[in-house]
């Protein structure tokens, strides 16, 4: 048996995500562990879209952030790693300024990838593992800053496309619900008009709400009751949300918007499940580095 210790950095809008995997090779089979997650609500996304830059604050949090992200890999003595950013660091005007002082205060080099290369990365991960061959399936995978929806069939992406609408811009007022009903309304009737459609559900907003549904891990959660859960966390406060759920600061906030999001996807798509595999774009990383480090 061959044991190997990957790593990717997820740096999005609202947080910054360490994924550790142990990965186990044999002769038949590879088997992907998840060793260690961690996560910090850096929210590069609250600057950016109020500042188009990142402001110096920021910039030392994050630069915190990723050189305790290295010691802690250091720890793990990880094989290989990468680090990525999406939405807001690809608007900040001052992302090259970023960059480099993470470089320089903790040694790890971020790279900038598109929506639809992050798209593409989620789906190197094991999401086939998931999908029924004659069933179309809308991935949604819903960020701080952006929104990456696939139509998927027997493996397949059939369209693709990123939305420029996430939590933190919702929070921020950035851009309002009604780019849901002029933008991703249309595209999506579009995609799925005459198909019978389930949502495939990404992002940690989903998975707190699938976590604390008390469903079993492969079950799926509806339409009325993602709609239930929007209605009920909208009616609170942010103080309510977090006295009565328990919930994180950070998470108290975002939530909302992330359910009207998955909510409107839902009821433009006639779809009435979302399955919720627990799968993020860090999976689909390290599942792409090891796929290619194999094929070297």
């Amino acid at each position: 048996m061959n044991i190997y210790t990957y790593a990717a950095i997820d740096i999005g809008s609202n947080a910054v995500r360490l994924l550790i995997n142990t990965i186990y090779e044999t002769q038949d089979t590879v088997t992907f562990n998840k060793t260690s997650l961690v996560r910090v609500p850096v929210r590069l996304g609250e600057d950016v879209f109020t500042n188009e830059k990142i402001s110096e604050k920021t910039i030392g949090r994050l630069s915190e952030a990723m050189t305790a992200y290295k010691l802690l890999m250091n720890v793990y003595n990880v094989d290989c790693y990468r680090a990525f950013a999406t939405s807001a660091m690809r608007e900040a005007k001052n992302s090259k300024e970023v960059i480099e002082a993470v470089k320089e205060k903790s040694g790890i080099e971020i790279e900038v990838i598109s929506g639809e290369e992050e798209a593409k990365i989620i789906f190197s991960s094991e999401l086939k593992n998931f999908l029924e061959s004659d069933h179309f399936y809308l991935f949604v995978d819903v960020g701080g800053g952006s929104t990456e929806i696939s139509l998927l069939n027997k493996g397949k992406v059939l369209n693709s496309q990123s939305f420029p609408i996430g939590t933190v811009r919702l929070l921020d007022g950035k851009i309002s619900e009604n780019f849901l009903h002029e933008t991703v309304k249309p595209w999506v009737t579009k995609i799925t008009a005459d198909k019978h459609v389930e949502l495939i559900g990404s992002g940690g907003n989903i998975n707190y709400v699938f976590k604390n549904s008390g469903k079993k891990e492969g079950k799926f959660l509806s339409h009325s009751y993602i709609h239930q859960q929007y209605e009920l966390l909208k009616n609170l406060s942010y103080e309510e949300r977090i006295e009565t759920f328990n919930m994180k600061p950070d998470r108290a906030d975002v939530i909302v918007p992330a359910l009207l999001i998955y909510d409107s996807v839902m009821k433009y798509a006639h779809a009435t499940r979302v399955h919720i595999p627990k799968i993020g774009a860090a999976d689909g990383m390290i599942n792409l580095m090891y796929k290619r480090n194999k094929n070297q």
